[in-house]
């Protein structure tokens, strides 16, 4: 006895609901309402000094929910922005200072603790909080390689828009001639760069060093235990402007 045929209509709904069943990894959808804020904490030692789960997790936790929020921190001491970025920006290409045998030897270890972090998960916004700088007193293009940072993790995260949050390094070393234009020079980058584009903001670090010695004010290339949980808050306070600016420029834009 030869067996009907299942109708056609019958046979697309089961495909339907066979394609449905199987899991799939959630894809990034920056501006979903119902998405993850998702964190990325990096630089040099007093990024590594920050502990997150102090001031900055909690700040945003409770601006932004906890079940919402996603904090991945990987820093290093004493490394140039370039043990992050893949190229080289100054010419000729530097010899001395911190020049690592392999551009951007860090990004790697960075790039997959971050996708361990988001895997599955929608994402709403991204940020990226920046602390470093003090190792590239002698970098003639910092800019140049912020930029190439920032593209880096859009590409690799499959990001539109990457929000960014710099601590200018401190004010430590301004009161001595050694190295002091490079130190002068890297701050205004900072700055400058921050306040070139709306997605961007810094925060100040002058007063989180201070320590008394004989009297006398120090200005410490690292910073108290304080100065840290103020620092964590900050930086924050800022990423939590950045994303309630964004969701402004978005709920004024024609629909």
């Amino acid at each position: 006895m030869q067996k009907k045929a299942l109708p056609t209509t019958v046979i697309a709904i089961v495909a339907i609901l066979l394609i449905t069943a199987i899991p799939v990894s959630r894809a990034i959808a920056l501006d979903s309402p119902v998405g993850h804020h998702l964190f990325i904490l990096s630089g040099q030692s007093n990024m590594v000094g920050m502990d997150p789960t102090v001031s900055f997790t909690p700040t945003v936790n409770k601006a932004l929910g906890k079940d919402r929020v996603l904090v991945v921190k990987d820093a290093a001491s004493g490394q140039s922005i370039r043990s992050w970025c893949k190229s080289n920006h100054e010419f000729p290409p530097p010899t001395t200072g911190r020049v690592p045998k392999t551009r951007g030897e860090l990004y790697g270890r960075l790039l997959k603790r971050t996708q361990a972090a988001m895997a599955d998960k929608t994402l709403q916004t991204v940020t990226l909080v920046w602390m470093q700088g003090e190792s590239d007193l002698n970098n003639t293009a910092y800019d140049a390689y912020l930029s190439e940072l920032l593209e880096q993790l859009k590409s690799d995260l499959n990001a539109e828009s990457i929000n960014l949050v710099i601590g200018r390094i401190s004010d430590h070393g301004l009161d001595r001639q050694k190295r002091l234009e490079g130190r002068l020079n890297i701050r205004k980058v900072q700055q400058e760069f921050a306040d070139a584009d709306a997605q961007r903001a810094w925060v100040n670090t002058d007063d989180l060093n201070d320590r008394i010695d004989q009297g006398k004010t120090i200005h410490d290339l690292h910073y108290h235990a304080v100065g840290y949980q103020i620092l964590g808050k900050r930086f924050a306070e800022k990423a939590i402007e950045l994303i309630d600016n964004k969701d402004d420029r978005h709920s004024q834009s024609p629909r």
